[in-house]
C-alpha cells in the first residue's frame, strides 16, 4: 500500500481495514501519537493490557519481537506491537562494535515474517525524521537510512507522515471543532488562538473546550478570545529567536515590540530570550553528539516539551558558533542593564541588531 495521509487512515480504520504493518513519523508529533492510539485501538479494542506490547526502539531485541510476533492474540482479534523511536541512523544506544546496516537488516528480515494475526506500529516521536519533497508524488520522502523501513513499510503495511499543519489548516481545524460543539469561530480569531496556544495541539483543544463552554451556541469574538485565554508569552520568545536565526530584521524587532509592552521588567525579558538561545544551544550540541528530544528534556527537566522540540528545529538553521556568539552577546547586555546605565529598550534593540549581524 503506498503512503496515505491522516485523513486515508482514518477512513480506512473506519471499515474495519489493518495492515499488518504501520510507520507513522513527522513533525506533528501529537498527531503522530494521536494515529498511533487509533491504530491501537482499531487493533485491539479495550484489550490492550492483554493485546498490546510496548517495545524501546532504541534497545529492540530482535529475537524477542520474533517470538511476540509469533504470539496468538488474547480477547482481541490482534496480536499488537508497538515500536517507538526505532532509529535506523543509530538502531543502539551504545554502537560500540556494531554496524547500524547489519542491525537494520536483520529487522527487516525479522518483521518479514510477521503472521496475519500481528500488527507491528513504528512510530517516531523522540526524533526528527530528515525529508525532502517529491515533486512527482507531491509526498515527502526520507532523507537517511529510515527510508529503508519506510519503504518496506509502505510496500507490504502503511506508512503515514504527520507535517505540521499551516495556519490556514490549524484555523479550519479549529472551527470544525468549535463548530462540532455548537458554537461559532472565525478563521481569523482560529488563527489567533492557534498563535497564543503556540499551536500546541493539547493546549488548544482545552481553550477550545473553555471558550465553547462560555459562549455556548454563540459566536467566539475576539474580546472573549482575549478575556478567556492567557496568551503564552513564550511564542515571542520563540519568535524572536527564530527571525534572528534566518535573519528577519522586521520579524525579530516586531517580537522585541510585543514583549517589551507585555513585560513591566525588561530584565525579565532578557532573561526569558537569553533562555530561548540556550535551548537552541543544547539542542544543537545534542543533535551534534546524536542524543534526541526526549534525553535532552529529561538531562534538563524541562517540563513542556514542545520546547525542546522547538529548539532542535530552530537550532538547525544556527551553527553552534553562531549560538555562542549570540548567547555572549546576550551575556554581555545583561551587564550592561545590571549597570542601570542606559535606556533599557536601547539597549536590548542594540543586542537584537549585534546578533542579527553575527554569521553562521
Amino acid at each position: 500500500m503506498p503512503q496515505i495521509d491522516p485523513k486515508a487512515l482514518k477512513v480506512q480504520l473506519s471499515k474495519g481495514e489493518l495492515s499488518n504493518i504501520y510507520y507513522i513519523f513527522g513533525r506533528n508529533i501529537p498527531e503522530v501519537e494521536r494515529l498511533t492510539k487509533q491504530v491501537i485501538k482499531a487493533a485491539v479494542g479495550d484489550n490492550e493490557d492483554y493485546a498490546l506490547t510496548k517495545l524501546n526502539g532504541k534497545n529492540l531485541d530482535f529475537s524477542e519481537l520474533y517470538d511476540m510476533m509469533q504470539m496468538m492474540p488474547m480477547m482481541s482479534e490482534f496480536n499488537c506491537i508497538l515500536i517507538n523511536d526505532y532509529n535506523c541512523e543509530k538502531p543502539r544506544e551504545v554502537m560500540t562494535g556494531l554496524k547500524a546496516e547489519n542491525l537494520n537488516t536483520e529487522l527487516l528480515n525479522t518483521i518479514k515474517e510477521i503472521p496475519s494475526q500481528t500488527v507491528i506500529i513504528f512510530n517516531v516521536t523522540g526524533f526528527e525524521v530528515p525529508v525532502k519533497s517529491d515533486y512527482k508524488t507531491g509526498k515527502n520522502t526520507i532523507k537517511d537510512k529510515n527510508k529503508k523501513l519506510a519503504d518496506y513499510a509502505a510496500k507490504v503495511g502503511t506508512l503515514i507522515e504527520c507535517p505540521i499543519k499551516s495556519d490556514n489548516e490549524l484555523a479550519k481545524d479549529i472551527a470544525s471543532s468549535v463548530s462540532a460543539r455548537g458554537s461559532l469561530i472565525s478563521l481569523d480569531i482560529a488563527r489567533e488562538l492557534a498563535e497564543m496556544c503556540q499551536y500546541d495541539a493539547l493546549t488548544i483543544r482545552n481553550e477550545i473546550e473553555k471558550l465553547c463552554a462560555y459562549a455556548g451556541k454563540n459566536e467566539i469574538t475576539a474580546d472573549i478570545l482575549h478575556n478567556l485565554v492567557h496568551r503564552q508569552s513564550d511564542i515571542n520568545f520563540f519568535k524572536l529567536a527564530d527571525s534572528v536565526a534566518v535573519f528577519n530584521k522586521r520579524s525579530a524587532f516586531e517580537a522585541l515590540d510585543e514583549l517589551m509592552q507585555d513585560k513591566d521588567n525588561r530584565g525579565a525579558v532578557l532573561a526569558n530570550i537569553t533562555a530561548s538561545f540556550i535551548d537552541m544551544y543544547r539542542a544543537a550540541c545534542a543533535r551534534k553528539s546524536g542524543r534526541q528530544v526526549n534525553e535532552v528534556k529529561e538531562d534538563f527537566s524541562y517540563v513542556w516539551e514542545f520546547k525542546v522540540k522547538n529548539a532542535f528545529r530552530d537550532s538547525s538553521r544556527m551553527s553552534i558558533k553562531r549560538l555562542r556568539e549570540c548567547i555572549q552577546i546576550l551575556r554581555d547586555t545583561n551587564i550592561t542593564l545590571n549597570s542601570g546605565v542606559g535606556d533599557e529598550k536601547i539597549i536590548l534593540e542594540q543586542a537584537v541588531t549585534k546578533m542579527l549581524m553575527t554569521k553562521n
